[in-house]
């Protein structure tokens, strides 16, 4: 395959002159064109595109105000409610202090009744064990005299040999327990 790539121009047509935007023979024709192309689309975006996007940004305006609005007083009913539940778990925890209060109030007054009623009942068996001991007491000094005094004889007669007379065991006695 051979090149056949060629420089001129086909048909042996000759070159007029060059780029056509570029001559100065065609610059009315061009500035006419401009006018009325730049005439055209100013009447087609001032008359259609401008409007309507005019009347989107409006719509868009008033779409986003409004939604401003809705969210301000959702905002306000949101904080409404929470005012209102912050005061009703003030009140309920109010309510339950004042319950728990009272509960452990009258459990108190029943445990100090049960415990006096306790102590009153230990009191009086005290008072009766007291009572007891002493008569015991009482009974058992009475014979531990006479014990002493039978105990004092035996020593005195197995160490002595001789018993004792009861008169001298009693004066021993006497004055060993003053």
């Amino acid at each position: 395959m051979a090149n056949t790539t060629h420089t001129e121009v086909p048909g042996g047509a000759k070159s007029s002159g060059g780029f056509p935007a570029f001559r100065s023979e065609t610059y009315p024709s061009q500035i006419l064109w401009l006018v009325l192309a730049f005439g055209a689309l100013y009447l087609v975006m001032s008359r259609v595109a401008l409007p309507r996007m005019a009347a989107i940004l409006d719509a868009r305006h008033d779409r986003i105000s409004s939604d401003l609005a809705a969210a301000a007083k959702l905002k306000a009913d949101s904080d409404a409610a929470l005012a209102a539940y912050e005061q009703a778990l003030a009140t309920a925890k109010a309510k339950a202090q004042a319950i728990a209060s009272e509960t452990r109030d009258r459990l108190q007054a029943d445990a100090d009744a049960k415990r006096k009623t306790v102590e009153a009942g230990l009191a009086a068996k005290l008072d009766a064990a007291e009572k007891t001991i002493s008569a015991d007491r009482t009974k058992a000094m009475t014979n531990v005299r006479g014990i002493a005094a039978d105990a004092a004889t035996a020593i005195v007669e197995r160490l002595a040999g001789a018993a004792p007379s009861s008169a001298q065991v009693d004066a021993a006695l006497s004055a060993v327990s003053k």
